[in-house]
């Protein structure tokens, strides 16, 4: 720092000032370079984010009701093995007595055989799997019961993805 003050002091009174107002200039540069073009850089960033998160709630307040009904098929994990949920759902619909076999097959899905199962019950149970749970119907054979509005079933289902 010595030799800095000891050449600045051998200079002439106009190269002095010459110095004086380059080393004033190159501290502005380096405050506009350094600290506020990246900070004006940071705040135009947040600004246009603000402005698309003001624009993506506007959307949202808009379609509302239709992000909740998307919301609703979404098959839910309920981290239970596919043929333990089925049999679950299964005796939750009220066809625990009809059921005669849940067994996983070899892909991952469930194969379910009901006997004398309502026929409007089993519907609804297939339909809650579907909807709820995201399981698909691989193949399904109904007969009819002897007993009115019963049925009969072998049905294969597809393991939903998660």
């Amino acid at each position: 720092m010595n030799q800095i003050q000891n050449w600045y002091a051998g200079l002439q009174p106009r190269e002095q000032r010459v110095v004086s107002i380059g080393a004033i200039a190159l501290a502005l540069i380096i405050v506009l370079a350094g600290i506020l073009m990246p900070l004006q850089t940071k705040v135009s960033h947040l600004l246009r984010d603000n402005d698309t998160k003001r624009q993506d709630l506007a959307w949202m307040r808009v379609n509302a009701d239709e992000v909740r009904a998307a919301a609703a098929t979404i098959p839910a994990n309920t981290g239970e093995a596919p043929v333990v949920l089925v049999d679950r759902v299964g005796r939750e619909s009220g066809l625990a007595s009809s059921l005669r076999g849940t067994q996983p097959n070899g892909t991952g899905g469930v194969r379910v055989q009901l006997e004398a199962a309502p026929f409007d019950t089993m519907v609804a149970w297939l339909a809650t799997l579907d909807r709820r749970y995201g399981f698909s119907i691989d193949s399904i054979t109904v007969d009819k019961a002897p007993a009115a509005g019963m049925v009969n079933a072998n049905i294969t289902f597809s393991a939903p993805a998660h």
